[in-house]
């Protein structure tokens, strides 16, 4: 499986971006979703797929963040709304397939105050 992640950039706090991650597979996956690495911090969890239907929410982004996919796209978007400087990160979209995990090659997101 690769991944292309893309979206990243500048934003102003209270600013939106939305990322997306294009999948070369993209069906009997078992999750698919996004984390984020701040400097000096362990990579966290942002949101995911957990299910074809279910997901899974840091509490940090409840609210702000929304994740959604197009199976036919085979691509995962995360809409990232009221952003603030603590969203700061590297941002990696996440592919669990048969065991497998996948990582994106990262896209990074900065938030001025």
């Amino acid at each position: 499986v690769q991944l292309q992640a893309s979206g990243g950039g500048l934003v102003q706090a209270g600013g939106s971006l939305r990322l997306s991650c294009t999948a070369s597979i993209m069906y009997n996956i078992d999750r698919v979703g996004w984390y984020r690495q701040a400097p000096g911090k362990q990579r966290e969890l942002v949101a995911a797929f957990t299910s074809p239907t279910n997901t899974n929410y840091a509490d940090s982004v409840k609210g702000r963040f929304t994740i959604s996919r197009d199976n036919a796209k085979a691509t995962v978007l995360l809409q990232m709304n009221n952003l603030k400087p603590e969203d700061t990160a590297v941002y990696y979209c996440n592919l669990v397939r048969a065991g497998i995990t996948t990582w994106g090659q990262g896209t990074l997101v900065t938030v001025s105050s």
